[in-house]
């Protein structure tokens, strides 16, 4: 399987997976390309602003490498060696740390919010996206956790608050596409798809235990009970992605959501133990119909877990969904990851607080703003060559 047909996103979401399905089976075989791909990708300042996918890069593109990172610092992936290596939890500080000015305040639109795009010439700029929003609050509580910083925690209390008042998430914890923000969000896409109740069943997993917080855990309960009702249909314990599965109109990106649902589902049960008895049968029969699906050329993975064969559809997406959620079968059985550890628990990765920062205008190519040395050097300059043109003239007369 090539990454080079991926996403950029989806490439970062690839390194989280072998992140933990080294965890997961102690295989260290990817390990060293993980570290070089994404240290590649983590840009000057450690945001994963690279300049080679920066024009395109929206705010969850952005998150989902920034997932990566925190997924590295809390299963103990080896830390990078290399020097000038950004460690892994700076690297998550990094991107939150570049979102949080990105919070939208202007009116009229919406009140706050994520964009879905980062530049203003991206389609999508004027979309506020749930998963965006979703990513970033799941970001802040995994880092509030991991550190133990309320700075981290406060923020993502407020976007999951703003995505609620929105309409974004309803009282049935059901948890929409987005909405348009140049009408101030008063049109919700109702559309739902799995990964994104997903991240914030597991946000709210990583609130509720560090916080301990029963509204949390009320929150936990309703996310899980919304994952079995729209993406465990008819009663069934296999995941099915009901937006486009059934009618085979899955686009690429939506072919790999099973991969995060499966991961996150699987830190919930750690996370929040009373849900194991729920989640670990869903995830126990939806590894056995994506074994059943791997059954094409080269033991290609298909997309529908539900038909006990191989259904044709192949690609990253479907490969790392089915590698997900048999590796994270074994975190539930103990016979693999562990729960996430944190800054007091034994995480040993490095973080910085002032991560991140990057030039727009540098990153885009554009001419940056003349400053007053700017203009104070460019006169020094002139007046120097009037100097030494008159200079020549006057030697060449005399």
């Amino acid at each position: 399987m090539s990454l080079m047909r991926s996403r950029q996103w989806e490439a970062g979401a690839m390194m989280m997976s072998l992140i933990h399905y080294w965890s997961n089976t102690g295989d260290s075989t990817y390990n060293d390309q993980v570290t070089e791909a994404i240290q590649h990708q983590s840009a000057e300042n450690g945001d994963f602003m690279t300049r080679n996918q920066t024009r395109t890069c929206g705010n969850d593109d952005q998150a989902f490498w920034g997932f990566a990172a925190m997924e590295a610092a809390e299963l103990k992936f080896p830390n990078p060696t290399a020097p000038g290596a950004f460690p892994w939890l700076a690297l998550a500080q990094g991107v939150f740390n570049t979102q949080v000015p990105r919070w939208d305040l202007a009116p009229p639109t919406c009140g706050g919010g994520l964009k879905w795009q980062v530049f203003s010439f991206n389609n999508g700029y004027n979309y506020k996206n749930t998963i965006s929003n979703g990513c970033f609050f799941a970001l802040g509580a995994r880092l509030g956790r991991y550190t133990e910083n309320t700075t981290y925690l406060e923020w993502a209390e407020k976007a999951y608050d703003w995505t609620v008042s929105i309409g974004l998430i309803d009282g049935d914890y059901n948890v929409y596409d987005g909405a348009d923000d140049t009408i101030n969000c008063t049109q919700i896409n109702h559309q739902q798809y799995s990964y994104v109740t997903a991240v914030y069943l597991h946000g709210s997993a990583y609130m509720y235990n560090h916080t301990q917080e029963e509204k949390w855990r009320t929150r936990v309960d309703g996310f899980l009970r919304s994952m079995e009702r729209n993406f465990f249909p008819n009663g069934g314990q296999v995941i099915v992605e009901t937006a486009c599965e059934p009618l085979g109109t899955c686009n690429y990106d939506m072919r790999s959501f099973k991969a995060y649902d499966t991961r996150w589902l699987a830190v919930t049960a750690q996370l929040a133990p009373w849900t194991a008895p729920t989640i670990e049968p869903l995830l126990r029969t939806s590894a056995v119909g994506a074994a059943k699906s791997c059954t094409g050329t080269d033991n290609a993975c298909g997309m529908k877990w539900t038909t006990g064969e191989f259904d044709g559809s192949t690609g990253p997406g479907e490969q790392m969904a089915a590698m997900s959620v048999i590796s994270n079968l074994l975190s539930l059985q103990g016979k693999g990851t562990p729960p996430p550890v944190t800054d007091t628990t034994g995480g040993d990765s490095e973080g910085n607080p002032d991560a991140g920062g990057y030039d727009e205008a540098d990153l885009l190519g554009m001419p940056k703003p003349i400053t007053t040395g700017d203009r104070a050097g460019a006169g020094f300059i002139t007046f120097m060559f009037v100097v030494l043109w008159l200079a020549g003239m006057i030697w060449v007369l005399i």
